[in-house]
């Protein structure tokens, strides 16, 4: 055997960049956030080949390490939803929706049956 045989090739499948998704981990050279991943899977039930097949430029190998991840920092990445959902609820509250307020006050004028 020679050496190039011996070589061990590493692939870092997750990616943390303050210019990328806000900082939150992502599958490597992509927008892919491993919460993301969690959900389909985990939440909703998709196979890591299913989810391949909706995003080709990941690998199944992702899916798995994006899994791995997600386990492996749970606390982390729940508190990070948690504070997403509290900054949109923030935003929702200061610039509420025109057109919900709009599709709300035609539904309010509405005959009752």
């Amino acid at each position: 055997m020679d050496a190039s045989q011996n070589q061990v090739i590493e692939k870092r499948h997750i990616a943390t960049d303050p210019q990328i998704c806000g900082g939150k981990p992502c599958v490597s050279g992509t927008r892919i956030r491993v919460w993301d991943i969690h959900v389909w899977h985990d939440l909703h039930g998709t196979s890591p080949e299913e989810i391949v097949s909706e995003f080709p430029q990941i690998t199944v190998a992702d899916v798995h390490a994006a899994l791995m991840f997600y386990h492996d920092n749970r606390e982390l990445l729940e508190q990070q939803d948690r504070e997403s959902q509290r900054h949109l609820d923030e935003l929702r509250t200061r610039y509420p929706s025109k057109v919900t307020a709009k599709s709300k006050r035609a539904s309010d004028d509405s005959i009752p049956s």
